[in-house]
């Protein structure tokens, strides 16, 4: 009975018992039950199983080994025979069980041999499955579990489902069996049929050379969303990824990969995702503490990354993420489906009316997936060619970075564009969701903004005060170079969609809907909604929004390359007259009021409307500023002050 416990799927208990004891006549009656819809003398073939018995049948190859002959030997098959002699003893050779025991352990096994070996697991597949040992075992659970079900082979699906709730002689069982499915999916022999289109299309060849080794299963996973996939196959291949991470066992590839770290590294942890996250936190202080050897292999942590990508794919493959979100995704996305992360994507999209709890986890995985954008499933999905396109020799943790950098390029795909800009409207969020501005100001965010940092508690976000915070800093001309860069980059893109300004969004929203209603439908944003408020800033009641485009002329006065009107406006005169003049500090926006001045100057129409206009907005902002804050901004105006003192005159006739 051990050979029984350690080959549960290989064949079927009481068949390999009897062909121990020589008893093969008693064995291929009892087969014969099986193939008879009536199995005289063994009670009524349950429902269906006649039809899955033919169509499992169908195709299998030569007749089942055990009916060649009474006497058949598996060790007198010449194609096993010099493997045998090899690797298997001599005393086991009259024991079909312990042969082919012994074949399937051996990873030294010839190709045919294998191909047999193989073969005759998947013949026997459907035999096991109605094991009466099987049943025996998991008798109680069956009826208390999965009293429903109905259909052949739901049994064990159901089974698995409920793993953690069997007894333990019956989870053992369905472990074991479990975890050999893993080995080879074409054991499930209708999961094959359903899915065969796609194996047939993007899976062929792992089809035809896989022997053990997990990889079909992983290219099913990686083809889900392909328009060949029919919906038996997806819930199939679904089923077996939650199945999976029960345990680590049940991923045969990550299993193998990793054993030997799981062992060292991770002792007593089974569920999958505990030890993922055992792994990655080793992985991730290995490489800050900057160990020169790392301690998980190079092997495990190259399939660590593939069952992390494949995770991402699903709510429910992240069960701490699942059980934190289960009510909001009720309330928030009751019609939204699971796959290619619909969910996941329906939550952070709604991550102002989540609960705290499932906020807490979604902004955990946004710092996670800001970190290493390969494991952000809904943006290279939707990015891939561009990736392709633009990104080939990037690492993946810059391919935002990369994105975000041809973003406004004529050939960018329009929806992965609009991908990257969801994106850099949650990075502008809260600086922690932007790696590279936080490693680029982690001396400056707390010089100059700690007052905000210490109001935080916890993962509530910030709402772009921090960021909003370094703007100014930034128009004061006080930012370390390298954090400086970062906000210039900010600054630019914010200019030209007012979307990426969280705090303007936030104060100004009534402002936006009365007064640039069309400017902020527009499909594509050129910077048209910051004009619209500037132009109407007197208009402006309400004093935090007033505030908030005071800081934008602050900002586009220090530096005219984040306001794209004037610039747009005045790029010829820029080249023309001020071309050896650094951007930044106010400089260029300096040269072009002195050739503004200069009589045998003559700017572009447009350029001196434009110019003519914004230096009233900075007057007005300025005579603002110095009435509360007077140091930082008139030291910006300072050296060019006494420029602005003979237009003062035409504030209050300004054309709103």
């Amino acid at each position: 009975m051990a050979d029984c416990l350690r080959l549960p799927l290989l064949l079927m208990c009481i068949v390999s018992a009897r062909l121990i004891r020589g008893d093969s006549n008693a064995a291929m009656k009892h087969v014969g039950h099986l193939d008879n819809p009536q199995n005289p003398g063994g009670g009524p073939v349950p429902a269906g199983l006649n039809q899955v018995l033919s169509e499992r049948n169908q195709g299998a190859g030569a007749s089942l080994p055990w009916k060649r002959s009474a006497g058949w030997k598996l060790s007198e098959e010449a194609v096993c025979r010099d493997d045998l002699t090899r690797l298997c003893p001599k005393h086991s050779w009259n024991n079909n069980l312990a042969v082919l025991e012994c074949l399937q352990d051996k990873k030294e096994l010839s190709r045919d041999c294998k191909v047999e070996v193989q073969r005759i697991l998947h013949q026997r597949a459907l035999d096991v499955k109605l094991d009466p040992e099987l049943q025996k075992r998991c008798m109680m659970d069956l009826g208390k579990w999965c009293s429903e079900t109905l259909e052949p082979g739901q049994e064990l699906e159901c089974l698995q489902d409920h793993l953690e709730d069997l007894v333990s002689e019956c989870r053992e069982v369905v472990a074991n069996l479990t975890e050999l499915e893993s080995e080879d999916i074409q054991i499930e022999a209708l999961l094959m049929r359903a899915c065969e289109p796609v194996i047939q299309t993007y899976c062929h060849e792992v089809a035809d050379n896989q022997i053990n080794t997990g990889d079909l299963m992983e290219c099913l996973v990686q083809n889900k969303h392909q328009k060949e996939m029919n919906e038996k196959c997806a819930v199939g291949v679904t089923h077996f990824q939650l199945v999976q991470i029960k345990d680590f066992r049940f991923s045969y590839k990550f299993k193998t990969a990793c054993k030997e770290d799981v062992l060292k590294l991770c002792p007593n942890i089974k569920k999958k995702v505990d030890v993922m996250i055992c792994l990655r936190t080793t992985v991730r202080n290995d490489t800050l503490q900057d160990i020169s050897e790392q301690r998980v292999s190079v092997k495990c942590r190259k399939q660590l990354r593939v069952e992390e990508v494949e995770m991402s794919e699903d709510i429910r493959l992240d069960p701490e993420l699942y059980d934190s979100c289960k009510q909001d995704m009720a309330k928030l996305c009751p019609n939204v489906a699971y796959g290619n992360a619909q969910v996941i994507e329906c939550l952070k999209e709604k991550k102002h009316s989540l609960t705290p709890w499932c906020h807490q986890r979604i902004f955990k995985l946004q710092e996670v997936e800001m970190a290493d954008p390969d494991l952000d499933y809904q943006l290279i999905r939707v990015c891939k060619h561009m990736i392709k396109r633009f990104c080939t020799d990037s690492e993946g943790k810059n391919v935002l970075q990369c994105l975000k950098q041809n973003k406004n390029s004529e050939l960018m795909d329009p929806k992965c564009k609009q991908m990257i800009t969801k994106r850099q409207i949650t990075q502008n969020t809260d600086y922690r969701l932007n790696p590279v501005l936080r490693k680029a100001c982690k001396a400056d965010i707390p010089k100059f903004c700690n007052s905000i940092l210490a109001r935080v508690t916890g993962d509530s976000e910030l709402e772009g005060q921090v960021i909003s915070c370094l703007k100014l800093k930034y128009a004061d001309q006080r930012l370390s170079p390298d954090c400086e860069d970062q906000i210039r980059v900010i600054l630019q893109e914010s200019a030209l969609d007012y979307r990426l300004d969280p705090q303007l969004q936030l104060h100004c929203t009534d402002e936006i809907t009365q007064l640039c209603p069309e400017e902020a439908a527009a499909q594509e944003q050129t910077g048209q909604v910051q004009e619209c408020l500037k132009v109407n800033l007197l208009k402006i009641k309400q004093e935090p929004c007033k505030k908030e485009v005071l800081n934008i002329l602050k900002e586009s006065k220090a530096d005219i390359f984040v306001d794209p009107v004037l610039h747009t406006a005045c790029a010829l005169d820029i080249k023309h007259h001020c071309a050896a003049i650094p951007p930044g500090r106010g400089r260029q926006s300096s040269c072009l009021m002195e050739a503004l001045q200069d009589k045998r100057v003559r700017l572009q129409p447009e350029c001196k409307k434009r110019l003519q206009d914004r230096i009233d907005m900075w007057s007005y902002a300025a005579k603002v500023d110095t009435l509360h804050e007077p140091q930082p901004f008139y030291s910006i105006l300072e050296p060019i002050i006494w420029k602005l003192n003979f237009l003062t005159s035409r504030l209050f006739s300004w054309r709103v």
